[in-house]
């Protein structure tokens, strides 16, 4: 794994390529990134960097949080993630502020967030059940119908889907698309929507299953040109 970033989720807007075609982008804040502490296989048994982000009253943390983070020159944060390296060649050395530098526009990644909460719902919005019939007269037209086995073992079946908490997950959407990077606003446009509500916070990484370079798609291979024949041929 490489480094990556916490962001926190400002909301979505939309930008215009060159083509003037429409994209939309979710904007992301990822300013105040600091590394905690960085791990050593020698030391640690692994490779690894500790980001913090978004500054916390010490009032806020415990004791042993307010410690450690002091411990390696930082302050309080609200969210600390630690990133696992292949090796300690991929350590940060003697950096202290990770930044949108550590990726490039047109890069794939993925970004990591919790989805807005729903409270109690029924199966139809929670599973996505088709629902009994609407018609006049019937008794039921959102609940789910039987449930439980009708002999043996005359009990209802472990994971069975029924109504209960719905959202507040944590989700992982793959393979999005960093449009543009704004240094000046410490913001970055990701293509499409992430998970979570306005304020949420995000983990931002290189895409696991597409380390591919970005290519246009409409760009249409052009075949390339024969020599030119020899004079008197």
């Amino acid at each position: 794994m490489s480094i990556g970033l916490i962001g926190k989720k400002l909301g979505m807007t939309r930008v215009f390529d060159e083509d003037g075609k429409s994209i939309a982008v979710t904007v992301i804040d990822v300013s105040d990134n600091v590394f905690l502490q960085q791990k050593t296989t020698e030391k640690d048994g692994y490779s690894a960097v500790q980001v913090g982000f978004d500054e916390q009253s010490e009032k806020r943390l415990n004791a042993p949080a307010n410690g450690h983070a002091k411990a390696h020159g930082g302050s309080a944060k609200k969210r600390t993630l630690e990133f696992r390296l292949d090796g300690d060649d991929e350590l940060p050395g003697e950096a202290s502020h990770p930044g949108m530098e550590i990726f490039e526009e047109g890069q794939w990644i993925d970004v990591i967030g919790t989805t807005k909460g729903k409270g109690f719902q029924g199966v139809m919005k929670r599973f996505n059940f088709h629902g009994q019939p609407a018609a006049h007269g019937h008794m039921m037209h959102r609940r789910p119908g039987g449930v439980g086995a009708g002999t043996d073992p005359g009990r209802i079946w472990k994971n069975k889907e029924m109504p209960g908490r719905h959202g507040n997950y944590r989700r992982t959407v793959q393979n999005l698309k960093l449009v543009a990077k704004r240094p000046e606003d410490n913001v970055i446009l990701v293509s499409g929507a992430v998970p979570g509500a306005k304020g949420g916070y995000l983990v931002i990484r290189p895409a696991v299953k597409h380390d591919k370079p970005v290519q246009d798609l409409k760009a249409k291979e052009v075949a390339p040109e024969a020599p030119a024949e020899e004079a008197g041929e």
